[in-house]
């Protein structure tokens, strides 16, 4: 006996979208957040980095291109009946940022407390205005 079904084009594409999202989400698990704070004299950067160490942890500078990039590892899982938890995400993580022409490459600073990695990317001195002399030939 066959049954028919009334086809829903909306409940076709949330499946869909989950079925995306998830694997997406399972590729990239851990994804740090990150708060960008700018003053008269330099830019800063929090990066979310809880349970990792220095170690774990890389920033890079190329060009104008900014990378934070680290691994945070599983610490503990519970296993009990064929079955496992792990509520805290883990993984490999980066990110980038490109860099206004006005920070001071060179000066890069960063330490970490209490979790967050903060980067300090000092300014540049602003050049000054230039009077050019106008010669006639």
């Amino acid at each position: 006996m066959t049954t028919i079904s009334r086809w829903d084009p909306f409940a076709e594409m949330n499946r869909l979208h989950d079925q995306l999202f998830s694997r997406v989400a399972r590729e990239d698990a851990f994804r740090p957040a990150v708060d960008i704070h700018e003053d008269d004299e330099a830019f800063s950067v929090d990066v979310e980095v809880p349970g990792m160490s220095p170690d774990d942890i890389r920033v890079d500078v190329e060009k104008n291109l900014l990378t934070v990039s680290g691994e945070r590892r599983l610490s503990r899982e519970e296993q009990k009946d064929g079955y496992r938890r792990v509520e805290r995400s883990y993984g490999s993580f980066t990110r980038s940022f490109t860099l206004p022409d006005t920070v001071d490459a060179e000066s890069i600073e960063a330490s970490t407390a209490n979790g967050v990695l903060t980067l300090r990317l000092p300014k540049k001195p602003a050049p000054g205005a230039r009077r050019i002399d106008v010669k006639s030939s």
